[in-house]
């Protein structure tokens, strides 16, 4: 995990995403007070935090449980004189119930890291701190296509065999008692832009600085690997946006 986080420390994202995609998915969100409570979950370095938080008046409790993105994001928000708006917490995703009370936010929002819990489990385990009429709005990894080439069925079945189409993980919010009330792939500009392009120019320099370890030239060739796998197999998966509310 070290030498993971080394490799994506000081890019902007820990996944794909935009800041058009995040304001996007928050204008979905209709009827909120005009000072709502969210919950960031897994927020990383706060990219999607810091334009949650210019988009609304209310109050953010930002959640992660890996300090150096949290130090990241302290800095950003001190910087943008946002502290009146976000609070940042190392916290674990698995166990809310030892931070909040149920029924504490008006929204949990969550981009690109639902999949620690898988789909299933984060959105039947968060139900119980969102407000009745509130929001739960996150980005997850979901094939967009029902029959997939074997090389990158195999890939993902290994390094994410939760993985679920569209359509099953709509019919989980269903029958976790949300409303649907909006569902959208990322463009594929989401993940070069903030996330592919500055890891692979990341892993470039760390090739170099490491070039005499066996360990760190396998794990920089993981990487290589999952973006190659993007370039070559966009088509068939991508990071797709669900929203729903509590019912």
């Amino acid at each position: 995990m070290n030498i993971f986080f080394e490799i994506h420390k000081d890019i902007p994202r820990e996944g794909p995403g935009d800041n058009a995609s995040t304001k996007k998915a928050f204008q979905s969100l209709e009827g909120l007070p005009k000072q709502p409570a969210i919950l960031d979950i897994g927020c990383g370095p706060g990219m999607q935090t810091l334009k949650l938080a210019r988009n609304t008046n209310g109050k953010i409790v930002a959640l992660d449980m890996h300090q150096p993105f949290l130090d990241r994001l302290q800095q950003s928000v001190n910087d943008e004189k946002l502290s009146h708006k976000v609070e940042v917490m190392k916290g674990s995703m698995f166990s809310l119930e030892d931070y909040f009370k149920e029924s504490s936010f008006d929204v949990i929002w969550s981009e690109g890291a639902i999949f620690i819990m898988g789909f299933e489990h984060g959105v039947n385990s968060w139900f119980p701190f969102v407000k009745k009429g509130g929001f739960i709005a996150l980005s997850e990894l979901t094939w967009l296509k029902p029959k997939r080439p074997k090389e990158i069925n195999d890939f993902w079945a290994k390094n994410y065999p939760g993985m679920k189409t569209v359509e099953e993980n709509l019919q989980l919010v269903e029958n976790a008692r949300y409303e649907l009330i909006d569902h959208f792939t990322l463009p594929e500009s989401s993940w070069w832009d903030h996330y592919y392009g500055p890891l692979e120019k990341r892993v470039a320099m760390l090739r170099e600085e490491h070039k005499n370890s066996d360990e760190w030239q396998g794990k920089l060739d993981e990487s290589l690997r999952e973006i190659e796998m993007y370039r070559k197999y966009s088509e068939y998966y991508g990071y797709v946006f669900y929203i729903m509310q509590k019912i």
